[in-house]
């Protein structure tokens, strides 16, 4: 089934994201997991959320910095690391989310350009351009997305 993300709802929803989500670094398998969440906001690739626990142990630290959603509030920042590969702020989670997004209280997004690779199932995704959203764009998705130059007033 084909998705266009101008289908998608503003305000976003949150939703299951029902396939399997592996998150790749440094040659790792640092998530394979079956329980996480996406994000689906207008104009947007999905955003998908993974349970911190569904991490492998050792791979997130708490980075410096912080940023503002008007839908979910503060995120905070998290430096990823395995198999001698760093990727600085390539990860966000909601510590106190707002009440609508309460189901994502510190689940952890990253962004699919700064990972070896990402995957729903067995399809490898592709990063949104321009990397401020972290979507994750898979061949059942239509466009045009936000993100890339230009795009920023959509």
């Amino acid at each position: 089934m084909t998705e266009n993300v101008w289908d998608y709802p503003r305000p976003p929803r949150l939703e299951p994201v029902g396939r399997r989500v592996r998150i790749v670094l440094g040659g790792v398998t640092i998530v394979d997991t079956d329980d996480a969440l996406r994000v689906l906001e207008t104009s947007h690739p999905p955003t998908v959320y993974v349970p911190p626990a569904a991490f492998a142990t050792g791979v997130l630290a708490d980075a410096d910095g912080s940023s503002f959603c008007e839908w979910k509030g503060v995120a905070r920042y998290h430096d990823l690391s395995a198999g001698g590969t760093s990727a600085s702020r390539a990860g966000w989670s909601y510590p106190r989310p707002t009440s609508a997004f309460l189901a994502l209280r510190d689940h952890v997004s990253v962004y699919p350009s700064r990972m070896d690779a990402c995957f729903l199932n067995d399809e490898r995704v592709q990063a949104q351009e321009g990397d401020f959203y972290g979507g994750w764009i898979t061949d059942d998705l239509e466009g045009p997305f936000k993100g890339g130059p230009g795009t920023r007033g959509w």
